[in-house]
């Protein structure tokens, strides 16, 4: 038989690419479907690692990407959401997750593609309900799954009748370590361990290659799916780089104990095809499927131990932001709201202890241009905006309380200073993306400017923080001392523009480069205010009147 091989790569290459754009559109299809569920499922639901194994299997089949999950898995562990032993927990569970997508194939539904492809298009099309739009999505994917299965099934046909691929499946049935390289090497290619196992599945069903080689293959998959986490992790904090080394190495070991006990592995899902009459792509699923539900059965009692060797081979401290409020506990609301009011302005405190974090962080970044300042600080950043809605929610309980009068005043001071917490995030972060926009575009500030900016960040973080400290001691002078700085800062505002004219006029710096500058200089001026604002609140004067 005279191999077409130019047909056949076309076909391979193009149902490849059909299949991974059907997988991401499904995914990115539910996931909207789901909107913020999917954090909220992994922050509410990983109490412990038996109930993060379940949210991570749930979260992997919404989104239909292991990889997926373990992203979201290593941000919320970065941002303290969860313990390092919960994350393992979950990247356990969005390894059974993933193998939902080798019992779709299994279920062998390609010539129904076309039609699926049909109706998933006229519900994007057609129709203006974002609900179905997303409903559409999902249906155009799943559809698009299956028709580029079919499609790289025909290319891959040939290959029964290549005496070199014979020859390397009697190999890998022959040395199983090698069905796993070619397995891993394949998978890292790919980036998908879905597609890799759903090529398995069409060169099984197609008798092109026999279980006992089919099997090492399968488990090679599963580790070349952790390198999608390992590329994320490159250069990225302890925790994420901990999170993904877990994931490799569950895997790693996953792979070793099922080599060992191949053979009695294999009678199991010979057993599991004949009792149960499955064909040869669900034959496949299911080994998946048994893979690694045995894998997380057999690891799960020493996730402690796993967490520790993990610690041991990525040492150092990580700098975790930690989103959650660590004061506000409801039931002293009920039992005594004077208590729970000073619980609110710890926790206050404690986040405009964040917004000096992230203020110094943005000066670092303005100063060094180190992205990783810059990612700090939007971590900061959500961290106020969380804080700003739990410490929201509890002062709005608490104000059903019955509180005294100056208890009612100091939970009216309480909720305007949250506000201007949130706000001084809001300008940072401002001000972390203006300078994004000056490296991103090479703009260069003259070495006035530069100097300039660093005199007002320097004056700004100092009244922040005196304005901070004078909330947490209700101290009076210090707070009188906050609106003399931030006189000081509207009037260097008013001088650093009058300067920038200057420059601008004697041609030393860009058009862009004097947006850079004024905006920030204009930032800082409103962080000022606003810290003025909790400084007067302190002093017991209405700032919105003045």
């Amino acid at each position: 038989m005279d191999l077409d091989v130019q047909k056949m790569i076309f076909e391979f290459i193009g149902g490849l690419g059909i299949f991974l754009f059907g997988i991401k559109y499904m995914g990115d299809g539910l996931q909207k479907s789901a909107g913020d569920k999917l954090r909220d499922i992994l922050d509410r639901f990983t109490t412990n690692p038996f109930m993060g194994v379940l949210a991570g299997i749930i979260v992997t089949v919404l989104i239909q990407s292991s990889s997926g999950t373990t992203a979201l898995t290593v941000g919320l562990v970065s941002a303290g959401f969860m313990t390092l032993r919960q994350a393992i927990g979950v990247i356990m569970g969005a390894n059974v997750g993933t193998t939902v997508t080798a019992f779709i194939i299994g279920i062998k539904i390609s010539e129904y593609a076309l039609p699926i492809i049909a109706v998933g298009a006229i519900l994007l099309f057609f129709f203006k309900n974002q609900k179905l739009h997303y409903l559409g999505q999902i249906v155009f994917g799943f559809g698009a799954l299956f028709y580029g299965l079919d499609i790289m099934g025909d290319g891959l046909k040939p290959l029964r009748e290549l005496q070199a691929f014979v020859d390397l499946t009697v190999s890998m049935s022959d040395s199983p370590i090698l069905g796993v390289v070619v397995g891993t090497v394949f998978t890292v290619l790919v980036q998908s361990s879905s597609a890799t196992i759903g090529i398995l599945q069409e060169l099984f069903g197609q008798g092109a290659i026999k279980l006992d080689a089919a099997l090492p293959v399968l488990f090679g998959d599963n580790i070349g799916t952790t390198i999608t986490a390992v590329l994320a992790a490159i250069g990225a904090s302890v925790a994420a780089r901990r999170a993904a080394l877990s994931h490799v190495l569950f895997n790693l070991i996953g792979t070793t104990i099922v080599l060992i006990l191949l053979t009695p592995f294999e009678k199991l899902i010979i057993l599991f095809q004949q009792s149960l009459n499955l064909n040869p792509e669900m034959t496949i699923a299911f080994a998946h499927g048994t893979f690694n539900v045995a894998n997380v059965i057999i690891q799960f009692p020493f996730i402690g131990l796993l967490a520790l060797i993990v610690t041991k081979i990525i040492p150092g401290e990580d700098s975790v932001v930690e989103y959650k409020p660590k004061h506000l506990d409801p039931i002293f609301i009920e039992q005594s709201p004077s208590l729970a009011l000073g619980q609110a302005k710890e926790e206050v405190v404690r986040m405009g202890g964040f917004a000096i974090a992230g203020l110094e962080e943005t000066q670092n970044y303005l100063k060094t241009g180190t992205t990783r300042h810059s990612e700090q600080a939007y971590q900061l950043e959500d961290a106020i905006n969380n804080l700003d809605r739990k410490i929201t929610d509890y002062l709005v309980k608490l104000s059903s309380s019955s509180l005294s009068d100056n208890e009612s005043e100091e939970h009216s001071v309480l909720m305007d200073t949250v506000r201007d917490i949130e706000r001084i995030g809001d300008h940072f972060e401002n001000i972390v993306e203006l300078v994004d926009f000056q490296i991103a575009n090479k703009v260069e500030l003259t070495e006035s400017a530069d100097t300039d900016l660093e005199e007002m960040f320097a004056l700004t973080v100092t009244t922040v923080k005196e304005a901070i400290e004078a909330l947490n001691s209700n101290n009076k002078d210090l707070a009188n001392e906050v609106r003399l700085k931030e006189d000081q800062i509207d009037k260097m505002e008013r001088t650093l523009r009058k300067k920038h004219i200057l420059r601008m006029n004697e041609g030393a710096c860009t058009g862009q480069a004097g947006i850079v500058f004024v905006d920030i200089v204009s930032n800082l001026e409103r962080i000022g205010d606003h810290a003025v604002n909790i400084a007067e609140a302190v002093l017991g004067e209405d700032h919105e009147t003045l």
